[in-house]
């Protein structure tokens, strides 16, 4: 039984959706002014992968991820570089989309783009005047927190903290309430501008969201996940928006945040100089080893990235690989009762741990614990063909969550051709050649291990 921890509650609860078995998620997806970081990988990775469980576990889920395509942050960088704020969202949304690609973030159904959704922006805004909760002022029109009781009650709270994501687009003299954040900014000459009939100007941040959500999912949604720092004031503007709309509660059934990330055991910050993108992981590191990283952590948790830490998910990954490499040549001892008891335990204490608010570094734990004992009934010759294939095709099977494991490697012809000719020296007793050609192909970075059903190439 599936329970998850609900930042609105505050406690784990079952999982149960609104409708049968169809779940319906939305994750605050990002700005598109800078390639994306690793406090943005750790957070879709980790979406991705409940988002995937529950694929697993039989649900229907549709999952909508936003990209915010206009913002004050866009507007600053085109000005810097000289563009227009199109140029500038398009370039790096598409170096996000490139990146998540990468990490093998392949979960979202749809992405949406805040700028293809004005007219329902523009039909939220003039409901929510309507209604009286939002009103005029001279920069555009903002929401009135004070006609709207439940706000705090996510971050249980009302004020801001050092870590909150905040816009600058909310600043006004004028407005009724320090905390009252803007639905629709006039726009000032040179800044993007749409003509409407609330005036000529551009979306708020919050607002983006909510209309994004009420076109694609409706009033009411059963899971919306986003960074931790996104609580206050985002998530709370967006449950004030639509529950005021609505007059629907909750507005989102389960909230799932997302810890925060270290470099070195610092705040990752561009002004500490320890802002590191994606990309600048991925030049030292497979993807597979990042992933396999943030998996390690419990997603409520501070991961702490440091080059020692990399290493150390490095090696443990290739433990996994390794072993699962094994199982594909593995000619086949005796079968034991052991060996199938060890997969069935396996099976389950993963499941609990899964089910159990997505621990992963617990799943982890089980997974290594099974290679560690399946090691040993290798070395006896107590594990048969068979049995090594159910484990492989659990393993498999588990990896359409995970997606921690390689993909078959293409050998180069040339590479195919030198590891023939080792393997003709070697039936030849060729050995001082067959040691040469394994030296030549070590430089080209391939490893070469000898098997019963033959070499297995693999590159390092």
């Amino acid at each position: 039984m599936l329970k998850i921890y609900n930042t609105l509650t505050r406690k784990k609860e079952v999982f149960k959706p609104l409708k049968g078995k169809r779940v319906k998620v939305f994750c605050c997806g990002p700005t598109v002014y800078d390639d994306a970081h690793l406090g943005h990988a750790k957070t879709y990775v980790q979406v991705d992968v409940l988002v995937k469980y529950l694929r697993y576990k039989k649900y229907k889920v549709f999952y909508l991820q936003n990209i915010t395509d206009v913002d004050d942050k866009i507007i600053k960088r085109a000005a810097e570089k000289n563009l227009s704020w199109r140029e500038v969202g398009s370039r790096y949304e598409a170096s996000y989309l490139e990146d998540m690609k990468r990490l093998g973030v392949n979960s979202v159904n749809k992405y949406a783009r805040a700028t293809e959704y004005i007219g329902e922006i523009v039909s939220q805004v003039e409901r929510l005047i309507k209604k009286g909760v939002a009103y005029e002022i001279s920069d555009g029109y903002y929401f009135d927190l004070k006609k709207f009781k439940g706000y705090g009650k996510l971050a249980k709270r009302m004020g801001q903290e050092q870590d909150d994501a905040v816009s600058r687009i909310d600043e006004n003299a004028e407005k009724r309430n320090k905390g009252d954040f803007c639905l629709w900014k006039f726009s000032k000459p040179g800044e993007p501008v749409w003509e409407t009939r609330i005036g000529a100007g551009r979306p708020g941040w919050h607002v983006e969201d909510t209309a994004i959500t009420e076109k694609e999912l409706g009033q009411q949604y059963d899971l919306h996940g986003g960074g931790m720092d996104l609580i206050f004031p985002h998530h709370e503007a967006e449950i004030a928006q639509m529950e005021s709309l609505s007059g629907k509660v909750p507005f989102v059934k389960y909230w799932v945040h997302i810890g925060f990330l270290k470099i070195n055991k610092e705040k990752m910050s561009k002004s500490l100089g320890n802002f590191w993108t994606i990309k600048d992981v991925l030049q030292k590191y497979d993807p597979k080893v990042l992933r396999f990283f943030l998996l390690s952590t419990h997603y409520r948790g501070t991961v702490d990235v440091s080059e020692q830490s990399l290493l150390q998910a490095k090696n443990s990954l290739q433990r996994v690989h390794d072993f699962v490499r094994m199982l594909e040549h593995y000619p086949g001892g005796k079968a034991g009762k052991k060996a199938s008891g060890l997969l069935k335990k396996t099976e389950k204490s993963v499941e609990e741990a899964l089910d159990d608010n997505l621990e992963t570094a617990r799943a982890f734990a089980s997974i290594f614990e099974l290679i560690r004992e399946a090691n040993i009934l290798i070395a006896e010759k107590k594990l048969s063909k068979k049995q090594a294939k159910d484990m492989l095709t659990y393993f498999k099977k588990l990896d359409a969550v995970f997606g921690i494991l390689k993909e078959k490697e293409e050998i180069p012809s040339g590479i195919q051709e030198l590891v023939a000719q080792r393997e003709k020296a070697r039936k030849s007793r060729q050995w001082q050649e067959a040691d040469r050609l394994r030296q030549e192909l070590r430089k080209e970075g391939y490893l070469v291990e000898d098997t019963a059903e033959g070499p297995v190439v693999k590159k390092f």
